[in-house]
């Protein structure tokens, strides 16, 4: 219970704190405008880093030299638990977008922190404004911002790490026409941090995995095709090995 406590006072105190700190970075960015999107980026990380040491998460990370620091990338990954956003975003080295309900944008403060990292609002339920949200995604990436994607569409609730729910082949378009090196990335143990006992927030161990970039453009036909099943295909190995 304590740990719960923790990481609500210290998210409260974070997105209040964070009101005189968003008008200074607005203020910055008229200038200085990429300065003030890294500045952002590295207090946001800083703020994921403290909620999983207040959490008292202990996070191995395996593979982190696959991920290029000089390009935009399409992060793809397994989801079991709210906190691979928390564990993902704060290893990510350059500016990244996630890929989020759009219910986020009814959240005071924190939708506008999302904003202002490039967070993409998905409606699952309209088709049209999904494909806007691909196209954004498009040129996002085009234009030097990484894209973060769990293409399972919801939590896997399952009891078993290894297990996962079919990737929508859809999400998989922002690399398909820009030609961005995908990386693959399993997770496991984060259902053991909330989700295995909510509501209470434990100690856990968990483990972040990037495989090899994956180049659409160097694939067969079929596998271009298929791309989801694909990289699904690659981060269950990982899982498996993990």
């Amino acid at each position: 219970m304590i740990r719960l406590i923790l990481v609500a006072l210290f998210l409260i105190l974070f997105l209040l704190l964070g009101i005189p700190v968003l008008c200074i970075e607005w203020l910055i960015a008229r200038k200085f405008p990429h300065a003030a999107e890294i500045s952002q980026l590295r207090i946001v990380q800083w703020g994921f880093k403290c909620i999983l040491f207040l959490a008292g998460t202990r996070l191995t990370v395996i593979g982190e030299e696959h991920v290029p620091k000089d390009t935009a990338v399409l992060y793809i990954g397994n989801h079991r638990s709210f906190f691979d956003v928390v564990i993902t975003y704060s290893r990510c080295p350059g500016l990244t977008g996630y890929v989020a309900k759009d219910s986020m944008l009814k959240v005071p403060l924190l939708s506008i922190w999302m904003k202002r990292l490039y967070c993409l609002f998905l409606n699952r339920n309209d088709v049209k404004e999904g494909f806007k949200m691909i196209l954004t995604g498009i040129e996002q990436i085009k234009r030097g911002i990484s894209v973060c994607i769990f293409p399972e569409g919801t939590r896997c609730q399952s009891s078993d790490d290894t297990k996962m729910l079919p990737f929508k082949e859809g999400s998989m378009k922002m690399a398909a026409k820009t030609g961005c090196p995908i990386i693959p990335m399993a997770i496991t143990g984060s259902a053991d941090i909330f989700e295995n006992h909510f509501p209470w927030i434990r100690s856990a161990h968990v483990t972040l995995q990037y495989d090899e970039p994956i180049y659409p453009k160097n694939l067969s036909k079929e596998e271009q095709k298929h791309l989801g099943s694909y990289t699904r295909t690659k981060i269950g190995a990982m899982l498996e090995r993990i």
